[in-house]
């Protein structure tokens, strides 16, 4: 959607009439072969991005189930696109783009606007979870605020008052919104995931009242602006010994594309780091790891020239920029895991570069901790997250 954006491309959409007709079964079937036939192996992967290229035109198409995207900069090859796909299966022309998977487009071509938007989805997980009518809150989450083990049942009574709470179901629903287009959510979503085996009170309250956010929100988008030069750069984040139960610290990256994000993680990392550089540093290379893959993906469809240049992935922490770009180990550092070491092999090929940046534009900050209000709120809005004006 962001290149859709900066290229003005168009955006059409078709879909598949009887779509489980056309697919392979699961179930198994007898019969016997027919002698002398051959069958080829099914493809190891399912593509679901196509290019065709010619010359200066291209078109994309994207591929969800039975719903398909079609982007290009050319009518022309894409009324041979749709006939092509035509032939080949029963389809339903529903012209521009305009409701997809849940997600809601909104596009102001005059002002190089696009929006995506879950409103619609989530007034659907308000009413299900008995919330529509609720109180909005200003924040999903707040600085100060704790989950820990101790606040799961720990007798039958507690047991029994939540045996009839939805809460699995309940983060799941969030979960699909974070995912999608409201990584604003995605440290809140993340912690309450952690505690989907024995929820409490505590844990149910702290769901409704993201829930109680998104109602506040709920007119949110997920927008992408055309800006003069077009760049992917990352962020990455990272708490200190945030989780009381474990005491490991929560990564946390994005990266923008447009003045907009397409693509974020909030998770707890798998060791206990012992200083806030070494934390910070795992975080860097969870980013870079990302980076790189979304480099390799944007590259091999020859979409942007300037991904030819090395990534730029900020850090707050002035040490974890410092030590991925040298060689130098001291007392503090020696212990590192040697993959994490890796980071340094990214920046030496020019693959990425981590660039030291202040907490105050730290846009990851939000993924990993809870946040004074000001703060969340400029960092939410240089997302790209916001009501469309």
């Amino acid at each position: 959607m962001a290149l859709v954006v900066h290229f003005d491309m168009d955006l059409y959409q078709m879909d598949v009439k009887t779509t489980f007709l056309n697919g392979e079964l699961e179930e198994e079937v007898y019969m016997k072969q027919p002698e002398g036939f051959s069958s080829s192996n099914e493809n190891i992967m399912d593509q679901c991005i196509y290019q065709k290229v010619s010359r200066s035109r291209t078109c994309f198409l994207v591929l969800y189930m039975d719903d398909i995207l079609l982007v290009t900069n050319d009518k022309g090859m894409l009324c041979e696109v749709k006939q092509f796909l035509s032939k080949k299966f029963e389809m339903k022309d529903m012209g521009e783009a305009s409701y997809v998977i849940g997600i809601k487009i909104h596009r102001d071509r005059s002002r190089c606007i696009l929006g995506l938007s879950q409103e619609t989805y989530i007034n659907k997980v308000l009413e299900r979870f008995w919330m529509k009518d609720c109180s909005p809150s200003i924040a999903p989450i707040m600085k100060g605020d704790k989950l820990h083990l101790n606040q799961c049942p720990r007798n039958d009574l507690e047991w029994e008052q939540m045996k009839d709470i939805p809460y699995a179901s309940a983060i799941g629903s969030l979960m699909y919104a974070q995912v999608c287009t409201r990584p604003d959510i995605a440290f809140a979503v993340g912690m309450l995931g952690r505690y989907q085996s024995n929820p409490g009170l505590d844990h149910w309250r702290a769901a409704k009242k993201v829930m109680r956010y998104l109602q506040w929100t709920k007119d949110y988008m997920l927008m992408y602006r055309r800006t003069k030069n077009l760049e992917v750069v990352g962020y990455s984040d990272s708490d200190f010994v945030g989780c009381v139960d474990s005491r490991k610290s929560t990564s946390g990256y994005i990266f923008i594309i447009v003045s907009g994000a397409v693509s974020w993680r909030s998770a707890k990392q798998i060791l206990i780091a012992t200083s806030t550089m070494e934390a910070e540093f795992v975080s860097c290379f969870e980013a870079t790891s990302h980076g790189v893959w979304l480099k390799s993906f944007i590259s091999s469809h020859r979409i942007m020239d300037s991904i030819s240049r090395p990534l730029r992935i900020y850090s707050d922490n002035s040490a974890a920029a410092f030590m991925a770009k040298n060689n130098k180990s001291g007392s503090r550092s020696k212990h590192i895991d040697i993959k994490y070491l890796a980071i340094r092999e990214r920046v030496e090929e020019g693959k990425v570069v981590i660039e030291h940046i202040s907490t105050e534009l730290m846009l990851a900050d939000p993924l990993t901790k809870g946040m004074p209000l000001k703060n969340f709120k400029d960092h939410v809005a240089r997302m790209g997250i916001g009501p469309m004006m």
